[in-house]
């Protein structure tokens, strides 16, 4: 059970960032609300480009 906990957190988190970032980037009819999405995305890839270097 011990091994599943940081694949069933990596997973919530994914699914958190999916549905909280993702998901209105693409469907909102809000411009300021896609807008607002896309800045969040675009701050958590490069966040993860640079931990990744």
């Amino acid at each position: 059970m011990n091994a599943q906990l940081p694949v069933l957190l990596a997973a919530l988190v994914f699914l958190a960032v999916y549905a909280g970032v993702v998901l209105p980037a693409v469907w909102s009819r809000r411009p300021a609300r896609r807008t607002a999405a896309l800045t969040v995305l675009t701050r958590l890839l490069d966040a993860l480009r640079r931990r990744r270097r």
